[in-house]
């Protein structure tokens, strides 16, 4: 398990869903970033709370997604977590859906020790073709000089389908093998969904060496059997209020399940 984790085992990652970003369709105006930088500072408050081990931070809220950050959004997310900073008690990673040199960039700019993304493959997906730049991310880990940013790979991505027909394992062990991955993360086919427990299965038999993560749909009734065989997992929609992913956290879910997790180390 990566270090900044304290050597805890069965790592939860609890998730902050920054509103909309400026420039974006959803982005409210007259709330303007003052909003965003409250709201975010409420999930933050909620999930150190709760205990979580770790937070994140993304954008989730930018629908429809862009497979290229514009710069006033990977400023405004920069912005964001920088104003927050002095109030984070956990470690922090930060995600820019689906832009894995921007999120690297967001990361040096604000000190956050993680990144989750697609760096790998190739996916039919609701943005079109899906060709992420898992070489462009890992020069501007070394070129920014954060070569200790852990980079944790997504390998099935969400809202898309794989074009490489290769098993699921198959393509885990590769993503470590050949694109350095620090860990794996194993999704459902959309937020909130589920992990195929199976998948998660296969690629726990096939990856030894660096940690695996449930990256979806993790929640009271699965969490047992996630942990059973991934190192951690990251947890979005059910810590929020009602279980409905546009919502603010509550901690009290993030306790609840927290106090699950403790059964489980």
């Amino acid at each position: 398990m990566f270090d900044f984790f304290d050597g805890k085992k069965k790592v939860v990652i609890g998730m902050i869903h920054i509103g909309a970003l400026p420039g974006t369709p959803l982005y409210d105006e007259k709330g303007g970033m003052k909003a965003l930088i409250e709201g975010a500072a409420a999930d933050l408050e909620a999930l150190q709370a709760g205990g979580v081990d770790a937070v994140m931070f993304g954008n989730e809220n930018d629908r429809p997604y862009s497979l290229k950050a514009p710069t006033s959004s990977v400023a405004a997310m920069s912005a964001v977590v920088s104003r927050l900073s002095p109030s984070i008690r956990v470690p922090f990673g930060v995600n820019y859906l689906w832009d894995p040199v921007a999120s690297v960039g967001i990361a040096a700019a604000t000190g956050a020790k993680f990144v989750r993304e697609i760096f790998t493959g190739v996916y039919a997906s609701d943005m079109g073709l899906w060709v992420p730049d898992c070489d462009g991310a890992l020069r501007a880990r070394r070129d920014l000089g954060v070569r200790d940013l852990k980079l944790l790979f997504n390998i099935n991505a969400e809202f898309a389908a794989p074009l490489d027909t290769r098993p699921l394992g198959l393509r885990a062990r590769s993503a470590v093998f050949s694109s350095l991955a620090d860990a794996i993360l194993v999704s459902g086919p959309i937020t909130g969904q589920a992990t195929e427990q199976s998948d998660l299965n296969a690629v726990c038999a096939a990856v030894k060496d660096v940690p695996i993560f449930a990256n979806t749909g993790v929640n009271l009734d699965n969490v047992t059997d996630v942990l059973g065989v991934a190192d951690g997992c990251v947890v979005g929609t059910h810590f929020k209020v009602d279980g409905h992913t546009w919502n603010a956290v509550d901690t009290t879910r993030v306790k609840r399940f927290m106090d699950k997790v403790a059964t489980l180390r």
